[in-house]
This record gives C-alpha cells, sequence and structure tokens, in this order.
C-alpha cells in the first residue's frame, strides 16, 4: 500500500498549484460578480496540458487517468478556483467518448477537450425524475437516418459556456418494446435545443441552465457508440469520475477555507499578546474540520487507484463514500472557518463566505448525501432496498 504520488502526479500537482495561485479567489469572485466565465485561467490550463490529463496521448491529452484529473480539481480549488466544469467536461464527457464513443466520436471531439477549445456539458437531471434514469422523460426517436430528442433537463452547467451538450434521453427497443437510455452529443445551437438561465444562490462563474429540446433533430452519428447497446455502459462510465472529482473540488475548497482561517488565527491577537489561534475553542474546530477534509482526500486517492486500475465495482463504492466525505467535509471547513474569522469571516476581503453556496450545494449534487447513504446501506450493509 503506497500513498505517495509518483514523481510525474507531484509535478503536476505542483504546476497546477502554482497557476491557481497565479489567479487565485479574488479572480474567481471577480469574473463570478461581473457574469463572467474564468476563460483565460481555462484556456491557461488547457494550454499547459491539465485540462486534458485522463485523454489518451494519441488524442492530444497527457495519457494519465481519473488520478491525475482529481489532482488537477483539488490543486486550482485549494487555490479558491472550484472549476466545475471540470468534472463536466474531462471527467464525464471526456470519459464517455473515450471509452464507449466510435473512433470518429474521439477523433472529432476529444482533442478539443484536452487543449481547453471545446466544451461538453452533460444533461441527465429533469425537472421531474431528478437524476433517475429509469423515469426520464427525455425521448429519442428514428426518424430516417436522424434521430429526434424531445424533453427537458434542468440543473446544466455551462450550457452557455459549451459547443456541445452530452444528453441522455430513452429510446425504444424494437426487440422488448421497452425504453433504454442512450447518450447523444448535440450542439448547443441545434434548432429547437433553448436553454434558460436559473438564478442560483451560488457564487460561481459557472451557470445553471434548464434545457428545453422540442424534436432537435441531430444525425445518426450523434448517438455516443457503434448501437444502443453502448447506452447504459457510457452513461455509468461518466458517474464514478463525476463522483471522485467533485470530491477532489471539495476537498480542495476545504484546504483553502481552513488555510485562510489558520492563517488569520494564527496572527489575530485581541486578548494581550496571545493569539486567537491559541485557544483551544478556536484551534481545536479547526483542527478537527482538517482531520475530516485529510480523512476525504484519503478516500478520493482510494476511489481514484481502484477505478484507474479498472475496478468499476469497487471504485463505485468507494467514489461514493468519497463524495460524501468531502461534502461534509468541506461543508465543515468553510463554515468553521467562517466562524473562527468573525466578522471577517462574512467579508468578500477574506474570501470564505463566498463558498458557503457552493460548498452547500455539494452535499446535495451530484447525488445527494442521502441517496449515497441509501447506495452504502444496500451494496455495503446488504440491506433491502428502500426506495
Amino acid at each position: 500500500m503506497n500513498f505517495d504520488l509518483t514523481p510525474e502526479q507531484d509535478q503536476l500537482r505542483d504546476a497546477v498549484r502554482a497557476l491557481g495561485r497565479k489567479y487565485g479567489h479574488t479572480y474567481f469572485v471577480q469574473k463570478a460578480r461581473a457574469g463572467e466565465h474564468t476563460t483565460e485561467l481555462w484556456h491557461e490550463a488547457g494550454r499547459l496540458g491539465y485540462l486534458g490529463v485522463n485523454i489518451p496521448t494519441e488524442y492530444g491529452g497527457g495519457g494519465g487517468g481519473i488520478t491525475e484529473l482529481a489532482l488537477v480539481c483539488e490543486e486550482l480549488a485549494a487555490a479558491g478556483c472550484p472549476l466545475l466544469l471540470l468534472v463536466v467536461s474531462p471527467a464525464i464527457a471526456a470519459t464517455v467518448i473515450n471509452k464507449h464513443g466510435t473512433e470518429e466520436q474521439r477523433k472529432r471531439h476529444l482533442p478539443g477537450l484536452a487543449d481547453g477549445s471545446q466544451k461538453i456539458v452533460f444533461a441527465i437531471t429533469e425537472p421531474e425524475a431528478g437524476s433517475n434514469f429509469h423515469r426520464l422523460g427525455t425521448v429519442a426517436r428514428r426518424d430516417g437516418d436522424d434521430w429526434l430528442l424531445s424533453g427537458r433537463k434542468c440543473y446544466i452547467s455551462g450550457a452557455d459556456e459549451a459547443g456541445h451538450v452530452l444528453v441522455v434521453a430513452r429510446t425504444e427497443d424494437s426487440a422488448t418494446g421497452k425504453l433504454k437510455p442512450a447518450l447523444f452529443i448535440v450542439p448547443t445551437d441545434a434548432p429547437g435545443l433553448e436553454t434558460s438561465k436559473l438564478d442560483m444562490e451560488i457564487l460561481s462563474p459557472e451557470n445553471q441552465f434548464l434545457l428545453y429540446l422540442d424534436d432537435v433533430r441531430v444525425p445518426a452519428d450523434a448517438l455516443v457508440g457503434e448501437s444502443l447497446d453502448a447506452g447504459l455502459p457510457a452513461l455509468f462510465s461518466g458517474l464514478n469520475p463525476e463522483r471522485i472529482t467533485v470530491a477532489a473540488m471539495g476537498a480542495g475548497t476545504g484546504r483553502y477555507a481552513i488555510e485562510r482561517a489558520s492563517g488569520y488565527t494564527a496572527t489575530r491577537r485581541v486578548w494581550g499578546d496571545r493569539s486567537i489561534g491559541s485557544h483551544q475553542g478556536v484551534a481545536h474546530p479547526l483542527a478537527h474540520a482538517a482531520v475530516q477534509v485529510e480523512l476525504a482526500r484519503l478516500m478520493i486517492h482510494k476511489a481514484a487507484s481502484l477505478y484507474d486500475a479498472g475496478r468499476d465495482l469497487e471504485a463505485g463504492v468507494s467514489g461514493n463514500m468519497a463524495k460524501y466525505a468531502a461534502g461534509e467535509a468541506a461543508a465543515l471547513a468553510v463554515d468553521t472557518a467562517v466562524q473562527a474569522l468573525g466578522g471577517a469571516g462574512m467579508t468578500t476581503e477574506y474570501g470564505v463566505a463566498t463558498l458557503l453556496g457552493a460548498v452547500r450545494a455539494g452535499r446535495i449534487a451530484p447525488v445527494s448525501r442521502e441517496m449515497i447513504l441509501n447506495f452504502v446501506a444496500q451494496h455495503v450493509l446488504g440491506q433491502d432496498k428502500s426506495y
């Protein structure tokens, strides 16, 4: 059992950390408040090869795995720049296309995803069904050689930044008549596809959208894979990378908050010549939060290692646990940091309260803590399914 990073992973971590600190949380907040995107950071990360670390070298990537992409997500978040589209585009879309797309789809999309010139967002969640793909209302039906997609999606991150959206729909199995999931790569400017921005109580440069698909026509080669049989494996192949990279982003955010707070409490003096951090009532909550973040990081490392080793079932358990642990730890760390800083914790200047909305959302999305507990109870503890 080895908890050390390889020399190459160490170099990647240090380089991404330097890039993140070059921009920093002030840049992140300014972009969010101006209604702008972190375009400069994204393009520089792409140019340096960080966005494509998990994409094979033959398509312009770094040839690494989700372990390397998790490092990128964590270090940018630890610098105060948690980029949600790292999860959506390189982790989900690139993984799905690389593992289950056709060779033409890989050649068409992976190089742009690797260098940051292309973004593909992910659309599964619906107003009625949530992310329960068994109840999805978005349907794809044949029309000659084409497909027609109709339905609604919600909480679709970054639809205004992407050239394509990976849409999860349901198709009819000609043999059984039953509906089965399928994934389609749909241009965001396709006729019949409309978006509506959702106003969120989260300070982020990345926006959320409702998507409306009204007989959106796409060609046969928009279907991910060689046939409809690729749909279910393709869908599940993106879920573990999603959970692992979301967890990494949460762990990085927790590290950022603790670093901000501990730096303040070590130097803030109110009663005599002692720092407020010398008081256990201040230090112990921060230490407790640091322990929780570190425990989450260990589970993230385990989950990523299992996934990259091809042990998908085990990675599913660890990925869910990592997402749960990191979501709780990040929320605890940011809240504890705000409390330790007192009034300063609520100011924009100190850059902690600006993350409250994001870390609270991390306990809900992309899968709620309650659904993770259901998963663990059923698949680890052997309990009957409760839903």
